[in-house]
């Protein structure tokens, strides 16, 4: 009775299955609109377009931003969800567009055959799709941890008296009000691979973004910075990298924990609270420039390094002035090496604040998407932040706005630092922040954010009353 058609009217062609089909693998309801079945065509094709208008409506920042939305773990398993349930719709549609032809071409091998195509091309591309969205909530889960602590072992480290002993700084104090215009990070790079039987966090990068005026600056501690004033009272006299490691071992001391005491400490030390902190593993960070084909620097001097250790028995790292391409092993190379001539840890950390802007230009091209379930992977395992996962898209959208040759570098050694003869040191080589350098840079990059604004010109900081 399908087929009747009134007094003088065209008779409706008979719609192939296979057609039909078809249709609705393209887009859910066209089938059915080919069958002459709007009601089911609207059915079927008015979800799946307010889900295509909603996706239209994330793209104005770009690809990149509306994926970073993948990032919180609970939109990764939605994302997940939708994609099943999409499958499984559009699945619906074609199998509902192929009944809609005669039965006898139904029965038909090729028809058959064809639906069975279909059915299996949907399975595979929501398969993709599924894989990409399941990647990024694993990775998720072992990125954004409450406490990215790198696993280190035992130190030497020693903490002064406290305010009821003899500090070092008898200075005014400090207050730390937490700024609503910036955002700071501090990255720190552990170096444990190989036949190292610890991990000590040998970097420790700052990043401060003010988030009106699209500023950044990278300040680098070297590792060696020591006996500097604690913001909970007295004085840290082993270096720097050794503090996670030592408030680990004494939770009684340090309640704020391992990654709490140094984001703290680093703060209260350059004048501006850290927000947010994140632990790279360096073996990963080899992994992840040969992941993103690699990156590009201007290496501003030679390096000739005779001691650096490959780990396969040769020794020795050189690479000229000017533009270079690195790849993953190459990178780790211009990371670590330190002792070339004219060479030491702070001219690592300035090449380390250099690859850290080349990777982030590399990784923010599109060209990535296609490798984002294998970066997904080894990030997870190069990666622990307390950054909160949902809020990554708003700042992909922030750092995207800043212009990576208007950073702000400074690497605090000398002149910010002075470095005391070994013979005070017990023969250790160390350096002691110049807080006289120290207040002013911060006044001068961070302006009323900086905790130094308000004290006495060169004044160090100590723990109020």
């Amino acid at each position: 009775m399908d087929n009747l058609t009134p007094e003088g009217a065209k008779p409706r062609a008979t719609p192939s299955p296979g057609l039909a089909g078809l249709l609705s693998f393209l887009f859910p309801g066209l089938g059915q609109l080919y069958a002459g079945r709007r009601r089911a065509a609207g059915i079927f094709a008015i979800p799946v377009l307010l889900l295509i208008l909603f996706v239209l409506a994330q793209l104005p920042g770009g690809i990149d931003t509306f994926a970073a939305q993948m990032f919180a773990p609970s939109f990764a398993l939605i994302t997940l969800g939708v994609i099943v349930v999409l499958g499984l719709w559009r699945l619906a549609s074609i199998a509902h567009a192929f009944r809609l032809g005669p039965a006898g071409a139904r029965r038909q091998r090729t028809a058959i055959a064809a639906v069975a195509v279909l059915a299996a091309g949907v399975v595979g591309m929501h398969g993709v799709a599924g894989y990409y969205a399941w990647s990024f909530y694993e990775t998720d889960v072992q990125i954004f941890v409450p406490d990215p602590t790198p696993s280190s072992g035992p130190t030497d480290g020693s903490l002064s008296p406290g305010p009821s002993g003899t500090p070092v700084f008898e200075t005014p104090s400090i207050t730390l009000p937490p700024p609503t215009n910036r955002v700071t990070f501090l990255l720190t790079g552990v170096d444990s691979g190989h036949d190292r039987n610890h991990a000590l966090t040998d970097t420790l990068l700052v990043v401060s973004v003010n988030k009106d005026t699209k500023e950044a600056v990278m300040l680098s501690i070297p590792r060696d910075t020591a006996r500097f004033p604690m913001y909970s009272g007295g004085t840290y006299n082993d270096k720097i990298n050794s503090l996670m490691s030592y408030a680990r071992l004494h939770p009684q001391q340090y309640p704020d924990g391992p990654t709490g005491t140094l984001t703290k400490e680093i703060g209260f030390l350059i004048g501006i609270p850290v927000n947010y902190s994140a632990a790279i593993n360096l073996d990963g960070f080899q992994s992840m420039v040969d992941l993103v084909g690699g990156v590009d620097i201007v290496n501003p001097k030679w390096i000739t390094d005779p001691v650096y250790d490959w780990f396969d028995g040769t020794y020795g790292f050189t690479l000229s002035p000017g533009p270079h391409h690195l790849n993953g092993k190459l990178a780790l190379a211009y990371a670590r090496s330190r002792y070339g001539a004219g060479d030491n840890d702070f001219t690592r950390a300035a090449r380390q604040q250099q690859l850290l802007v080349a990777l982030r230009a590399k990784m923010g091209t599109t060209t990535m998407l296609a490798k984002l379930p294998q970066i997904l992977k080894v990030a997870a395992k190069t990666i622990q932040t307390n950054f909160p996962a949902d809020q990554i898209r708003d700042y992909l959208i922030l750092a995207k706005e800043v212009n990576d040759q208007s950073i702000q570098r400074f690497v605090l050694g000398p002149p910010y630092a002075v470095h005391p003869p070994t013979s005070t040191t017990g023969g250790t080589y160390i350096l002691q922040m110049d807080f006289k350098k120290i207040s002013a840079l911060s006044v001068q990059l961070f302006g009323n954010d900086s905790a130094y604004s308000s004290t006495l010109p060169g004044a160090a900081p100590s723990v109020g009353p």
